[in-house]
């Protein structure tokens, strides 16, 4: 899936790709994931770890982590009683994560600004739902 790759005037993909596209793009959108993501960067963690370093509920951390492991991005191997999580394309998620430090700062506060995914408007987009659609 190359979003951005265009062959003569065709759109840089279909619909049912840019869907692809918007669910790998939704395993990053929680800030919890993105932590966990961003720790898990640094190398192997357990749960435990990730809970005390992260300052998040184990249930929490599960959870974020059960999510990441569904979408490819993190992946498990037991350790003894625990498991032990891991990216599992290290240097793809990296350069994700650097190319979006990089646009977020050529964008300012837009993006923390914008009245419906910003730091305010998601909070009111995940209770109302409707207010999109006006």
């Amino acid at each position: 899936m190359a979003m951005i790759e265009t062959v003569g005037d065709r759109p840089p993909d279909g619909p049912a790709a840019m869907a692809v596209a918007a669910c790998l793009f939704h395993g990053f959108s929680d800030p919890s994931r993105l932590a966990i993501l961003r720790h898990l960067a640094l190398g192997e963690h357990r749960v435990v770890d990730l809970t005390r370093h992260l300052d998040l509920a184990q249930s929490t951390v599960s959870k974020h982590l059960a999510c990441l492991r569904d979408c490819g991005l993190v992946e498990s191997r037991p350790e003894g009683r625990a498991s032990v999580f891991s990216l599992t394309h290290p240097e793809a998620t990296l350069a994700v994560l650097e190319s979006a430090e990089r646009l977020l700062a050529l964008t300012g506060d837009a993006v923390a600004l914008c009245p419906v995914y910003g730091v305010d408007g998601s909070a009111a987009h995940a209770s109302a739902p409707e207010a999109v659609a006006s």
